[in-house]
């Protein structure tokens, strides 16, 4: 499945908790067809029972979307909305 999609990376990070490690990514996804549109993600995994995934419509409401995501694992936002595609 993932060599039929093309990945734009715009942001990685990782936090390091009690608990483990949660990694943060964000990237554009497209099929590998060429003249496909790119659909925009953030990828969160090491956490439990809450949202592990969003969908932004833009690549500035992705990077933007990652630092959201950012400070709500940190404590200093609330939790992120979808973004409307």
């Amino acid at each position: 499945m993932l060599d039929q999609l093309n990945l734009y990376p715009i942001a990685d990070d990782v936090l390091f908790a009690p608990g483990g490690k949660v990694v943060i990514r964000t990237y554009g996804v497209a099929p590998a067809a060429t003249g496909a549109s790119i659909s925009y993600r953030t990828w969160v995994t090491g956490i439990r029972d809450q949202p592990r995934y969003w969908h932004w419509g833009h690549f500035e409401d992705a990077a933007h979307g990652h630092r959201r995501v950012l400070e709500w694992l940190t404590g200093r936002g609330p939790q992120p909305s979808q973004a409307l595609a």
